[in-house]
């Protein structure tokens, strides 16, 4: 999987581009999205600058990034909502145990709760 990654806190040209990741997996409750959009907000760069570190400290390597837009690909098997091929969008909180795996990537896992479906048009 590819994915723009970071090794340390920095400006934009901290971000490099990985191509060798490994897929997440969805667990229990997760869906693994294929990503097609997402974006750059304060949270972000605020992250990525280190200006949180006080609060929220991270173990670099880290995936940036909080907002997904996709096609879900895998449910977890608890997962009721959603199925594969559906459309969906949503804020992942990638913080887990100081590691950081957010939306900047081709394939984004997130809680179902996270996910709403995308409106129909």
């Amino acid at each position: 999987m590819r994915a723009v990654i970071a090794e340390q806190y920095g400006g934009p040209e901290v971000l490099e581009m990985a191509d060798d990741l490994p897929l997440p997996r969805a667990g229990p409750n997760g869906v693994l999205v294929r990503m097609l959009a997402t974006s750059v907000n304060p949270l972000d760069w605020k992250f990525r600058r280190g200006l949180l570190a006080a609060i929220r400290p991270v173990v670099f390597p880290v995936i940036w990034g909080c907002d997904v837009a996709g096609v879900v690909t895998e449910v977890g098997p608890s997962v009721t909502l959603f199925k594969p091929g559906d459309e969906v969008y949503g804020m992942k909180d990638g913080y887990v145990a100081k590691t950081y795996r957010g939306t900047y990537a081709e394939y984004v896992v997130a809680p179902e709760k996270a996910l709403a479906a995308k409106p129909k048009v």
